[in-house]
C-alpha cells in the first residue's frame, strides 16, 4: 500500500479521533517553549518542529497504539471518542503508513537543520513511540517501563528543543526536566488505574495491574509531589512553577485508598486531569511571558 492509498483509506474522523486532539498541546507546547527559551527566537526550526509535535507525532503516537491495541480496545469503554479510536482491521496497514508517512518530511528537514545531539534525542522520541506498541516490544505493557516510556513521549519533545537550539545543560534546566519527567511518570501510572479490571481481563499487564489501584495512586502522588520540590528546589525564575504540582496531587489524592474492583472511579479523576492540563499550560504561559518580559526590561 503507498502513502497515497493510505491517505485515501482513512477518514478524517479516523485521524482526527487516533491523534487525541486533547493532547496535541502536550507535545507542541513544551518543545515549543524549550526551544524558544533557549534561543530567544522564532525561526524555521522553531515553527516546523512545533507543527511536527503538534500532529504528525501525535498521529504516530496514537494511531500506532490504536493499531496494535484493537483488541483490548473494543473491551475497553473508553476507546472510540476523545481518548482513542476503535480502528477498522482493514483500516490498520493504512493508518501506519499515514501516520508514520506524515513524519518524514518533518524528521528530514529537522535533522537536516539540527546539530548531531539534537538527533540522538529524536531517534530516542521517536524509538519510544514505537516501541510503547508495536509487537515485540509492547513497553506498555511491561509494568514500570510503560510509565518511564510514556513519560519520555512527552518530555523529548521539550528535551528536543533544548538539543536543536545548541542548550548547553544547566542544574535548573535538568531539575525542571526531571521535574517533568515525574509528572509524566505519575500522570501515566494514575490514568492506568482506571483501566485495572478490563487489562486484567484482556491479560493486559501495566504499573497499574502490577501494583494495584492504592499503591499506584500513591506512587502518581509521591511523584507529582517530587516534581513539585525539585522544581522549588532548583530555583531560579520558574521557581513557583513547581506550586502547580500541587492541584495534580489534590486530583489523585482523594483515590489514594481505592480498591481494585473500584478502580473505574479513578476515571472522574482522569477527566479531572485532562482539563487540569489546560489550566496549569495557561499558568505556564502567564509565567513564560513574565520570565521574557524580566529579560527585555533587563536588556
Amino acid at each position: 500500500m503507498s502513502f497515497v492509498t493510505a491517505v485515501r483509506a482513512v477518514t478524517a474522523r479516523d485521524l482526527l479521533v487516533s491523534s487525541r486532539p486533547l493532547s496535541w498541546v502536550n507535545t507542541a507546547y513544551p518543545f515549543a517553549a524549550a526551544y524558544f527559551l533557549a534561543t530567544d527566537r522564532v525561526d524555521w526550526r522553531l515553527i516546523v518542529g512545533t507543527a511536527f509535535f503538534l500532529v504528525p507525532y501525535n498521529a504516530a503516537m496514537y494511531g500506532t497504539n490504536d493499531v496494535f491495541d484493537y483488541e483490548s480496545d473494543l473491551r475497553n469503554p473508553r476507546k472510540g471518542g476523545v481518548e482513542g479510536a476503535v480502528l477498522d482491521p482493514a483500516k490498520h496497514a493504512a493508518m501506519l503508513w499515514f501516520s508514520w508517512g506524515s513524519c518524514m518530511p518533518f524528521v528530514v528537514a529537522l535533522v537536516a537543520g539540527g546539530p548531531p545531539a539534537s538527533w540522538a534525542v529524536l531517534a530516542l522520541s521517536l524509538f519510544a513511540v514505537a516501541a510503547y506498541s508495536v509487537p515485540g516490544l509492547r513497553f506498555k505493557e511491561r509494568p514500570v517501563l510503560d510509565s518511564l516510556t510514556s513519560s519520555t513521549h512527552f518530555v523529548s519533545p521539550a528535551a528536543y528543543g533544548l538539543a536543536l537550539a545548541g542548550w548547553q545543560p544547566s542544574a535548573q534546566g535538568v531539575a525542571a526536566l526531571a521535574a517533568f519527567f515525574l509528572w509524566g511518570v505519575a500522570s501515566h501510572a494514575f490514568g492506568a488505574v482506571q483501566d485495572i479490571v478490563p487489562d486484567r481481563d484482556a491479560g493486559i499487564a501495566s504499573s497499574a495491574t502490577l501494583f494495584g489501584a492504592r499503591a499506584t495512586v500513591r506512587l502518581a502522588l509521591v511523584c507529582y509531589l517530587g516534581a513539585g520540590v525539585l522544581l522549588l528546589v532548583a530555583g531560579g525564575d520558574a521557581w513557583w512553577a513547581g506550586l502547580l504540582a500541587l492541584p495534580y496531587a489534590a486530583n489523585v489524592a482523594p483515590f489514594a485508598a481505592l480498591h481494585d474492583a473500584r478502580s473505574a472511579r479513578a476515571r472522574a479523576g482522569w477527566r479531572r486531569f485532562l482539563w487540569l492540563n489546560y489550566l496549569t499550560g495557561f499558568a505556564v504561559t502567564l509565567l513564560l511571558i513574565a520570565v521574557e518580559f524580566g529579560r527585555e526590561v533587563g536588556r
